[in-house]
């Protein structure tokens, strides 16, 4: 019987893991779509004075949602 509640307690738990993840997916997505490439590339104009690595660490700091990755790319299309 306590095995049946802790595999229905975790079963349970995973749903729930799995809704929540999901959710936060979209939120990203969406976060992405509203600030676009073009606030991301005007920020870095700004900052270009200082050095890639500098410009692209401010970026970061300012958007987290942004990936070391994309604000590699970010940076090259200046």
């Amino acid at each position: 019987m306590l095995t049946l509640v802790i595999w229905a307690v975790g079963a349970g738990l995973l749903l729930i893991n799995i809704m929540l993840r999901t959710r936060i997916l979209r939120l990203e997505a969406r976060l992405k779509e509203q600030t676009g490439t073009q606030a991301y590339l005007a920020y870095l104009r700004q900052h270009a004075g200082k050095g890639d690595v500098a410009a692209i660490k401010a970026l970061r700091k300012k958007h987290p949602e942004l990936s070391l990755v994309e604000g590699k790319k970010l940076w090259d299309q200046l």
